[in-house]
């Protein structure tokens, strides 16, 4: 135990780390905050056409874009962890490799969704059984944003990359440009030249290719000119890809396992009624909420951890995962304290549905708990993400799904108390199965 304390005062009094961190994680966490501003206006935009089903068909087709999205996040990850080891090994080589594999990624993973997304779209609104009218532009929208596919998984990269070799200032310059031109463009096709829905369709696209462009132009201002040597062998050659993309296999296979326990909590919240399955989006967005500013601390140890990797330097990741933990520790307890306080008030600025109000209220102390439970998920993420150890992080993951769903199904009987407890103890597990795989960290060096 003293040990662990001179670790942590070792780390504390570290004016370097704390520096770093701060220059990594500030950046970070402002990107993703407005990323719920775009939402919010456009929302607001499209809200305010004179049809409902204008605001379903953006809800909807935006719904399966972002999931469509969301689902190659594993881009950003792959990259971040590779970047930030070569950086720290000072192999420029290695550096301009990992940038132009994984820009090639894209292009064959935009194909690929192309190929498989669109002869099942109409399928897939069709079942969602809504009205011609609303159908009919979720089609238009969602096949208009399809043009901005390539550019908004290239931002995946780009980010990675730049977060990566510790850049996150031009990370964040380049969303902000995409947030900030799509909302400008939101309100001008919209309502200044009568675009409606295919106008905000459209606007997103743009932006999504203007924010891509200037992240293209940043990284070639920090990628080395020189020459690319033997590229085309390097290219060819499949132990060049492996790495790469085992990596990101297994992000994507951790990432839709997670998704998945997203889905089954609002499918078994829908059993119990339409009152509880909204109140627990309700609450699950206070998750999403702690999310913005952990995931700014989290992406900030992803780049540390592959730097401290590549220089082979242990006192170094030491340091930054103290930090990370404490600061985050710090966050996640702010966020209880505030939901345990001012949970009904979170609620009320969401909804002013009397039932969903009432029924939210009864399961604040799960909301209030959740940071303190989550964050070690987070601080663990970042970790095994910079260290480019996807393979723990994909087995912990299906290893607490595992264990966790027959003990859902025996708390079936609890309702909507027994959903929370189960969902609280998956994502204690997920932290508990990676903090048993982080034992072998002094191994990492060794092994790198």
């Amino acid at each position: 135990m003293q040990r662990f304390y001179a670790m942590l005062i070792d780390a504390w009094l570290h004016a370097d780390t704390r520096r770093r961190l701060f220059a990594l994680a500030i950046p970070m966490i402002l990107s993703n905050l407005s990323v719920p501003l775009v939402a919010l206006v456009d929302s607001a935009v499209v809200g305010r056409l004179p049809h409902a089903y204008q605001l379903g068909a953006v809800a909807v087709g935006g719904s399966l874009y972002t999931v469509l999205v969301w689902t190659c996040g594993f881009l950003r990850m792959g990259s971040t962890g590779f970047a930030a080891q070569a950086v720290g090994r000072n192999d420029q080589q290695a550096l301009r490799y990992i940038l132009l594999q994984s820009l090639l990624l894209v292009l064959a993973l935009t194909l690929l969704c192309l190929a498989i997304i669109l002869p099942l779209l109409p399928h897939v609104l069709s079942w969602m059984n809504t009205s011609d009218d609303l159908r009919a532009l979720a089609q238009q929208y969602f096949l208009i944003r399809m043009y901005g596919l390539p550019a908004a998984l290239m931002m995946h990269v780009l980010v990675g990359w730049l977060l990566g070799i510790q850049n996150a200032r031009a990370a964040l310059w380049m969303l902000l440009l995409c947030n900030l031109v799509n909302i400008v463009l939101d309100i001008y096709f919209v309502f200044g030249l009568q675009w409606e829905v295919a106008g905000a369709a459209r606007a997103s696209v743009i932006a999504e290719w203007t924010g891509a462009v200037l992240g293209l132009i940043l990284a070639w201002r920090y990628v080395d000119k020189g020459p690319l040597l033997n590229f085309w062998q390097h290219l060819l050659r499949w132990a060049s890809w492996r790495p790469l993309l085992a990596v990101n296999r297994d992000i994507l296979i951790r990432s839709l396992a997670l998704q998945g326990v997203f889905f089954m909590v609002t499918f078994q919240g829908a059993r119990l009624g339409d009152s509880t399955v909204a109140a627990n989006a309700l609450l699950l967005n206070g998750l999403l909420l702690c999310a913005y500013a952990l995931d700014g601390l989290a992406h900030a140890l992803e780049a540390l951890t592959g730097h401290a990797l590549g220089q082979q330097d242990r006192l170094a990741l030491q340091r930054a995962l103290c930090l990370v933990s404490v600061y985050s520790l710090l966050a996640s307890s702010i966020f209880a304290l505030l939901f345990w306080w001012a949970g009904d008030v979170f609620i009320a600025l969401q909804t002013n549905i009397a039932s969903v109000q009432k029924t939210a209220s009864g399961y604040l102390i799960y909301l209030a708990l959740l940071p303190l439970i989550a964050v070690w998920s987070y601080v663990l993420d970042g970790l095994f993400i910079g260290a480019t150890r996807a393979r723990e992080m994909r087995n912990s993951m299906l290893l607490a799904v595992v264990v966790c769903a027959p003990i859902a199904w025996l708390l079936q009987g609890f309702a909507n108390h027994g959903l929370w407890i189960a969902f609280l103890l998956f994502m204690m597990l997920r932290a508990v199965f990676l903090g048993i795989s982080a034992r072998h960290l002094p191994s990492w060096f060794s092994n790198t």
